[in-house]
């Protein structure tokens, strides 16, 4: 029986997922296109190449999700992290990297680990057998995204991805906003006030209309272009079709009745979907956008009940490839319908360096446990890796899944003794604590079950 591990894609979560599992005694092939088959973004033929930034985000790893996920991937010994910390620059409290000398070391690892072999060329079809981690990221080939999307199904795989804004739910003002579905719909007080909604005046409609317009925005390079459908056009398209037009769309008041104000009818209303299952992300409804970040700040912030709005995620359209992970992925990172492959990094629908290396992390373990005969759970979800793992493959809606970066609002809620109804400090500490505990604890189970000093 062949016990190889062949992972496709030697980016981010490609160069991680070997590393772990080389670490736990496995055989693997990273089978990486590049320099063969070029992308028009990556300028190397090295292995985890940064391409749009060259920062790993915020390293506090007491009051920020994406610092507490690199505090789990020092605590794996991960390639990615240790590397990245020994090429760091002065970035205040951010980790940035000296991007060019980063990629190279991460190459020269690789390279020199003697259960690790770098096969340059480009693998077109799903495999039939074996064990197999995609980790092919957002540049996926041609003729393999075709490959994945014959197998998971047409609606499964995007190549422009549009993107709604994501509040944190705690922050949005309900003394202002409210709680109901359209015309009451749903058969359970929860399904009837599953939507959050935040009011307009015509004066604020009108204002809101004008900054919409005005603002930034970004535009495709040459030669692309976004193949907007009618039913996902970003909210500035819609309001250049017509002042009123987002009024009569996702802004229209009809159907809903201000529970803070009853007596007064909104001129327009803007509705939030809970995102999440522990229903603390909220996705405002129909705003995806090409707009600068700091215009969509500004803009959504004139929203009532957003005024001190905290947003997990801002909008966004851009040329991506994700499965629909929470339809095609169990628990494990395995495709459903193949269970010998594991897709892994960017393609799973996580978004940023550091998220797809964690995925990279968790799938080069399970692969490699389950190679070595043993059944090993994915991390905790009070952990960021299973916080993360867990929103990917179940946690999410699958009828509107998108990109996410890790953020608090993907945890399970504290209980009061660890700082559930303190403030956001406190609140952020106990999460972060809380975190590493059981990350600890499941990497000592996971080690010792694998017989890892």
């Amino acid at each position: 029986m062949d016990r190889t591990l062949n992972i496709v894609g030697g980016g981010m979560a490609g160069a991680e997922a070997a590393w772990q599992a080389a670490k736990l005694g496995i055989d693997v092939v990273i089978h990486e296109m590049r320099p063969e088959v070029k992308t028009f973004a990556h300028r190397t033929g090295f292995l985890a190449e940064m391409v749009c930034s060259n920062s790993f985000r915020s390293d506090d790893d007491e009051q920020n999700a994406v610092g507490l996920l690199h505090w789990e991937m020092r605590a794996a010994g991960g390639l990615i992290i240790t590397t990245a910390d020994r090429h760091r620059l002065p970035a205040g409290g951010a980790l940035a990297v000296d991007r060019d000398p980063f990629a190279e070391a991460v190459t020269a690892m690789l390279q020199s680990h003697p259960r690790i072999r770098i096969s340059h060329h480009e693998i077109t079809a799903l495999p039939a057998s074996g064990h197999w981690i995609i980790a092919t990221g957002p540049l996926t080939s041609t003729a393999l995204g075709a490959a994945i999307a014959q197998e998971t199904g047409s609606d499964a795989l995007a190549f422009f991805d549009a993107i709604a804004p994501i509040v944190h739910a705690d922050t949005i003002d309900m003394g202002v906003a409210w709680r109901q579905s359209r015309y009451d719909k749903g058969d359970t007080e929860e399904e009837r006030t599953a939507y959050i909604n935040c009011p307009m005046t015509k004066a604020e409609y009108e204002a809101f209309i004008d900054a919409l317009l005005a603002a930034d925005k970004t535009e495709f390079r040459e030669g692309e272009t976004a193949g907007y459908f009618d039913g996902c056009l970003p909210i500035e398209v819609m309001a250049e079709r017509g002042r009123e037009t987002l009024r009569h769309g996702p802004m229209k008041p009809v159907g809903l009745t201000n529970a803070n104000d009853p007596a007064n009818k909104p001129y327009a209303v803007v509705q939030l979907r809970r995102d999440n299952a522990l229903g603390t992300l909220y996705n405002i409804v129909g705003f995806q956008t090409k707009m600068k970040y700091g215009a969509q700040t500004s803009v959504f912030k004139m929203i009532p009940g957003l005024q001190e709005a905290s947003f997990a995620r801002l909008g966004g359209i851009h040329r991506n490839t994700f499965i629909n992970a929470p339809r095609l992925l169990d628990a494990h990172l395995r495709l459903r319908s193949r269970p010998h492959i594991r897709f892994a990094g960017q393609i799973t629908g996580v978004e940023g360096y550091v998220e797809s290396a964690s995925m990279g992390l968790l799938a080069g373990r399970l692969a490699a446990a389950e190679i070595l005969g043993r059944d090993l759970p994915p991390p905790p979800p009070t952990t960021a890796v299973g916080a993360l793992v867990t929103h990917i493959t179940g946690g999410a809606d699958a009828k509107t899944f998108q990109p996410m970066n890790v953020n608090f609002g993907l945890f399970p809620p504290l209980d009061d003794a660890r700082g559930g109804r303190r403030g956001r400090r406190d609140r952020y500490k106990g999460y972060t604590d809380r975190a590493k505990a059981d990350f600890h604890g499941w990497l000592s189970a996971q080690d010792a079950a694998l017989s890892v000093a």
